[in-house]
């Protein structure tokens, strides 16, 4: 299947590693010209270059965002338009917000996670959304967290930020089908990342075990019985955000093998 995204203008927030970079790394395999970002320059210049070796893609660059900042972001779109005289593509992450309880969150804690979890997610869109219009058709796929489906054991504020970004999407899918513009989320499950990772290791020790058998147990509950690996997940993104997607919009998927049983 073509794709369509040879030279198509791609944005991945929050992409020097994990899910993001995983993203941005099937983008340019498919030829696209990515534009990665997140607040480290140092590890986006070693992304960058990894990307470029693993995909044969030179067209790979950076910009240094902090999606909490609405300065940097619209700096981001605007390079990404001067590089490519567009964006054909947004895909919008950010590191998820911290594990716990309702009463260990303070106000602090939840300013954090609407401005880097939400609002972060509307910034984006606000600035790309013009461009798109322009050229008359985008593809946005916000990354969430199975949270959109089901709540998450100790992770509060993932469970109230995430579901926002499916009302957000699926508002945007009315409001931008008339441009051909189609917005979708997608949420991953247990995916073996450094967030699962250090996940993990909050719950074994609040349950004082190891984190060897905290993973075998949650496998066992996967119906595919493992973790998911990043380009697994990708791979579904890429096909929502690429020209093969021309009717799939306003819709939330989950990758995680089968583990969510809400419908």
């Amino acid at each position: 299947m073509d794709f369509g995204l040879k030279g198509k203008s791609v944005i991945v927030t929050a992409a020097s590693k994990g899910l993001g970079k995983a993203v941005a790394t099937e983008f340019a395999k498919e030829g696209a010209h990515v534009l990665i970002s997140s607040r480290n320059e140092t590890t986006l210049r070693e992304t960058v270059n990894e990307i470029k070796e693993m995909s044969g893609n030179e067209s790979i660059d950076f910009a240094v965002c902090n999606m909490k900042s609405a300065a940097d972001i619209k700096q981001l779109v605007n390079k990404a338009v001067e590089w490519n005289g567009g964006v054909d593509v947004l895909i919008n992450n950010a590191g998820g917000p911290p594990a716990g309880s309702f009463l260990d969150m303070t106000d602090e804690d939840w300013y954090h996670a609407f401005e880097l979890n939400l609002l972060s997610f509307v910034r984006t869109i606000r600035e790309t959304v013009p461009f798109m219009k322009k050229q008359n058709g985008g593809h946005i796929v916000n990354l969430a967290s199975s949270s959109i489906k089901q709540s998450l054991d100790n992770l509060v504020l993932s469970n109230t930020m995430r579901p926002g970004i499916v009302g957000l999407a699926k508002t945007l899918a009315q409001e931008l089908s008339e441009d051909n513009i189609l917005v979708n989320t997608v949420g991953p499950g247990t995916i073996e990342t450094d967030r699962i990772l250090e996940l993990n290791q909050v719950r074994a020790n609040k349950q004082n075990i190891s984190t060897e058998s905290l993973r075998k147990n949650a496998e066992q509950k996967i119906p595919m019985k493992r973790y998911g690996q990043p380009y697994e997940f990708a791979k579904a993104v890429v096909f929502l955000a690429s020209g093969a997607n021309t009717y799939i919009t306003g819709q939330s998927l989950i990758v995680d093998g089968g583990l969510v049983k809400a419908l």
